[in-house]
């Protein structure tokens, strides 16, 4: 790292990221061994993953960052530049490689961020890295990253979709709820409107009742009233009405009323 630091600050630091993803991936597959457990291996599995992808990030940048001081640079140190640009591929490939291997023994899983069939796979890669040159193992381990990057977008395109899914159940399950809220307060309204409206009715009823006892007694005075006055008119001589207080005819009346004898 020290070299690295000497052409260029940026590769350094990048270089010794690169160093520790590797550290780690290595105690990382160790610690993998001695795991019995399918679902921790899992996961396991999927943090190494994580660091592989970040490797891939960062030899991306070593490789930018070459290009960019290539003209700077003289043919020795763009060369060493090169191999260890080629010797990281070839690292991170051995891992992939490893990877894929204990994520076939997993049941024959398919890897989710990788493509290709499982069985056989991690011996076959490892053989074939031996063989190959460093162009061909920069071709081939540019391939595998791009297969993943594409494995990832895919899964990152379901995540979002069903993400939107729920989103939008959540959204209709509030509408319902608020739907159903307002049914509930117009019910209650009701209700209380139609409480409200049948003591008016039976205070009305009341009422009415009321009306009608004072008419039919006001009937009745009537009534009364009319029957004496014809009883009067029929018998102008009976005492018993002359007698009635209020009808008899005042005393003028009488003596004008009265016959000689």
């Amino acid at each position: 790292m020290s070299s690295l630091s000497a052409i260029s600050e940026e590769l350094g630091e990048i270089d010794g990221q690169i160093n520790d993803i590797f550290r780690a991936l290595s105690n990382g597959f160790q610690k993998l061994e001695k795991i019995k457990d399918s679902s921790r291996q899992s996961r396991q599995l999927e943090e190494l993953t994580d660091k592989m992808r970040e490797c891939k990030r960062l030899i991306k940048e070593f490789d930018r960052e070459v290009k960019n001081l290539e003209s700077r640079n003289d043919p020795n140190t763009s060369k060493t530049l090169n191999e260890r640009k080629q010797s990281m591929i070839k690292e991170l490939n051995s891992y992939v490689a490893l990877k894929k291997q204990y994520a076939s023994n997993l049941e024959n899983k398919r890897v989710e961020l990788f493509d290709g069939p499982s069985e056989g796979v991690g011996e076959e890669n490892v053989l074939l890295a031996s063989t190959m040159t460093n162009e061909q193992l920069m071709d081939r381990g540019n391939t595998m990253m791009d297969e993943t990057d594409q494995a990832i977008d895919r899964g990152k395109k379901i995540v979002h979709e069903t993400i939107n899914v729920g989103t939008e159940t959540a959204e209709a399950l509030k509408a319902q709820t608020d739907q159903m809220s307002r049914i509930v307060n117009e019910l209650d309204s009701i209700n209380f409107s139609i409480k409200k409206a049948s003591k008016l009715v039976k205070e009305i009823g009341r009422q009415v009742a009321t009306d009608k006892c004072i008419m039919a007694l006001l009937f009745l005075i009537v009534l009364g009233v009319i029957a004496i006055i014809i009883a009067k008119i029929i018998n102008p001589h009976n005492k018993d009405i002359r007698d009635i207080p209020g009808l008899a005819p005042p005393a003028q009346s009488r003596r004008l009323l009265s016959f000689p004898n």
